[in-house]
């Protein structure tokens, strides 16, 4: 679905222990104006980067989008049909928000899109927790929520009034403050309860090393693994490496997996010092996956690359 557009999955690097599992709850509300073939409406939930509801302003209908969910809509047989009419009511508002913000920025036509996610973080092993709450407009950052102080930091001009606004309501603010640590959490916790047969499976990723051209980076890339809290680096003689390395974003696949792609430059390597690299596929459950950079296991679009042709895979 057009899901990709709306969402950014980060790529954990920096520390690769994986032994502890922070699970989320996301929710995204996306209008937008100006905008042809495209709802001016879309409201998405993930379960830990999984898609969980949908709805749009052409359908103007709250669906489950995975079967084990079916078990809430048995738990409370009105469920959807009561969201559904929130969210309608919530498009409405969101619409005359982009009209307002228009008005602010003192726009006329043209195509305008007004975003909020909020959301909160569980760890299963430590019970630590976590939350958001923050809005954009035309694709930067307008508001947020500062969990420490619980007031909101305006990111432009524009947003000063309307932070005003919020920081005076408290009693709104004690209310968001008991969604995002409990109510929130709460959910999260029931929704990982009904998904858990689907949602803690571990799949193995296969992993190949690719490159466009001869002068090309060295790119390692995952696919099929999950869940998406995956970290992939490359090291040389044992060494992690983090100059001339560039990390890409974990993407969805279709078949409710994941892919990743991580850059080496190696410009500036002899040939010959190639087996010295090695790229790491860490991934909770499994054993690490390494695979060396043998010229032999580079798949390519040019030819060969050294003893053998590109195609080979290491998993």
């Amino acid at each position: 679905m057009e899901m990709k557009a709306l969402i950014g999955l980060l790529l954990l690097v920096g520390c690769h222990g994986v032994s502890s599992v922070i699970h989320s709850l996301k929710f995204f509300h996306t209008a937008s104006s100006g905008v042809s073939n495209f709802p001016e409406f879309v409201y998405v939930v993930m379960l830990d980067e999984v898609q969980i509801y949908y709805y749009d302003s052409n359908s103007q209908k709250l669906e489950v989008k995975q079967s084990w969910m079916d078990q809430l809509t048995r738990d409370e047989p009105d469920y959807l049909e009561r969201e559904t009419r929130t969210l309608q009511r919530t498009q409405q508002s969101f619409k005359a928000n982009i009209e307002n913000l228009k008005k602010r920025f003192n726009q006329t036509g043209g195509v305008h899109s007004y975003q909020w996610m909020y959301g909160c973080e569980w760890g299963d092993e430590n019970g630590t927790t976590d939350g958001y709450d923050q809005y954009g407009y035309d694709g930067e950052d307008f508001l947020a929520l500062d969990l420490k102080t619980w007031t909101w930091t305006s990111s432009r001009p524009e947003a000063d009034s309307t932070k005003l606004i919020w920081d005076q309501d408290r009693a709104e603010l004690e209310d968001l403050k008991n969604y995002l640590t409990k109510g929130c959490v709460g959910w999260l916790k029931k929704l990982l309860a009904y998904g858990k047969s689907a949602l803690q499976r571990t799949e193995r990723p296969e992993v190949s090393l690719l490159q466009r051209r001869p002068s090309s980076p060295v790119v390692c890339h995952a696919t099929g693994f999950y869940p998406y809290r995956v970290v992939v680096f490359w090291r040389r003689d044992g060494e992690e490496l983090y100059e001339h390395v560039d990390h890409g974003e974990v993407l969805p696949n279709p078949d409710g997996t994941f892919q990743v792609s991580v850059d080496l430059d190696l410009a500036s390597v002899p040939r010959e010092d190639w087996r010295r690299y090695e790229c790491v596929v860490r991934l909770k459950g499994i054993e690490d996956i390494l695979t060396r950079l043998d010229p032999a296991l580079i798949r390519t679009n040019w030819g060969k690359t050294g003893p053998g042709r590109g195609g080979g895979r290491n998993t």
